[in-house]
């Protein structure tokens, strides 16, 4: 990998970053009961990967830097939940029906289940 796509995603994946703590924050002001900040970022995150991924691939001619930049630096610090539905949609809308429950399920389920094998680890110490 060069110096150039390097610098793209890490200076995208820091606004992302930046990004989801501000606009999260901003978010949970509406209630401690319920992850707003989580639930805004993941929604705002996952519209805004659909609509560049589909403006970049269908639409647009931009370079692989400003792709790298935006999709995996800044979207993927932003959220990473975007980047599973695209895929998800992707399985969907090749008929590949059964990996995207699979994808879903896997993500869903599984991340549920590491976090709370890493909570109960943590809790060991």
């Amino acid at each position: 990998m060069d110096l150039s796509k390097i610098l793209a995603i890490g200076t995208g994946g820091f606004l992302g970053a930046v990004g989801r703590y501000w606009i999260s924050g901003l978010a949970q002001r509406l209630g401690d009961r319920f992850p707003y900040g989580t639930l805004s970022v993941n929604l705002l995150g996952s519209f805004i990967l659909g609509l560049f991924a589909t403006l970049f691939l269908e639409k647009m001619i931009v370079n692989q830097e400003l792709r790298l930049f935006l999709l995996v630096g800044l979207l993927g610090a932003f959220t990473t939940y975007s980047t599973f539905s695209l895929e998800t949609l992707n399985l969907v809308r090749s008929g590949e029906w059964m990996f995207a429950g699979l994808n879903i399920l896997a993500n869903v389920v599984g991340t549920l289940i590491a976090v709370w094998a890493g909570v109960s680890i943590a809790k060991l110490w």
